[in-house]
């Protein structure tokens, strides 16, 4: 824990936190592990450590930016959150989990997003919840392919529950790799942007990447594999155990899932849910949620989400 106060210079407060503090509360939205308050031009800051550094680097730039432009927006606000973030939870000071193609930099953008990378560099076993867009799978392939790219382990797994979401596994056309292939179409996508194109195939052809339905995980031990279980919210309990029991020697496991969006019969309990609540207080497992401040796709997205919410 950590207790500071923040004296600022050279612009007019009210540029920065807004009439009635109203861009203070949106910039207290992005850091929940944190008591922010302001009086005057000084702000006072209590809570986490690695929040308040992260906190007073992004208040700098606001700052710039104030500087730069003469004015801030409460979308200037957003942009700053979730672009260009300092460095990485993770121990080893850096933003970037891995260089992608092109030399591309994949980051983990939002302070959950980085503690999400924090707990897959100290924990076997992570739980990453939250809502669409907040970046849970893309983080977690890109802690994976940093793990395989490493030699940390000799193989990536990705699955999916195939579950029908409104629609019919029948009614689509071709054999059962055609029929699939449209739930893993997230993963695939992921690692399009971190493995180049030709690379990806011959790993996927040598099994060093694999990616399946959950039901074809049953029986195996999974170990020396980084293995994420994606959608985990439309696991079945019995899935579910059967899916953490698979785990093997030198295994990294990362399970995501939205618990807003369960497709599973109304009857039939998540094996999201379920684990949750059963595992909550294992030693070496880790649970990170991340919510609609971390959401990194267009800004329509939150305000989306944000209706959706609404009672």
């Amino acid at each position: 824990m950590i207790e500071k106060k923040i004296e600022i210079d050279d612009i007019n407060p009210l540029e920065l936190l807004g009439i009635n503090n109203s861009k203070l509360k949106l910039i207290r939205k992005y850091f929940s592990d944190l008591k922010i308050t302001a009086r005057g031009n000084v702000l006072s800051v209590s809570g986490d450590e690695s929040a308040a550094e992260v906190f007073e680097e992004k208040l700098t730039q606001l700052i710039a930016h104030i500087k730069k432009y003469g004015g801030l927006t409460e979308n200037n606000i957003d942009n700053v959150m979730v672009e260009d973030p300092v460095e990485m939870l993770s121990g080893d000071g850096s933003e970037i989990i891995l260089h992608g193609v092109g030399g591309n930099k994949i980051k983990a953008r939002t302070f959950n997003q980085r503690k999400l990378v924090e707990a897959v560099n100290t924990k076997d076993m992570v739980f990453a919840v939250g809502p669409a867009g907040t970046g849970k799978t893309y983080t977690a392939v890109a802690c994976a392919v940093r793990a395989l790219k490493n030699k940390q382990v000799r193989r990536i797994i990705l699955t999916r529950p195939a579950v029908e979401a409104g629609e019919s596994l029948g009614f689509l056309p071709g054999d059962m790799k055609d029929k699939l292939d449209p739930y893993m179409m997230p993963l695939y996508d992921a690692l399009r942007d971190m493995i180049p194109a030709e690379k990806l195939m011959d790993y996927i052809e040598l099994g060093v990447i694999e990616i399946a339905p959950l039901a074809f995980m049953r029986g195996r031990t999974l170990d020396k594999a980084f293995v994420i279980l994606d959608e985990a919210q439309n696991a079945t309990v019995n899935q579910m155990k059967m899916f953490l029991t698979r785990m093997g020697t030198n295994a990294n496991f990362v399970i995501t899932g939205d618990a807003s969006q369960i497709d599973l019969p109304s009857k039939q309990k998540s094996g999201l849910i379920f684990a949750l609540d059963r595992l909550k207080n294992i030693d070496g497992i880790g649970l990170v949620r991340l919510n609609k401040n971390d959401v990194i796709r267009h800004n329509l997205v939150k305000k989306i989400i944000n209706a959706f919410e609404e009672k």
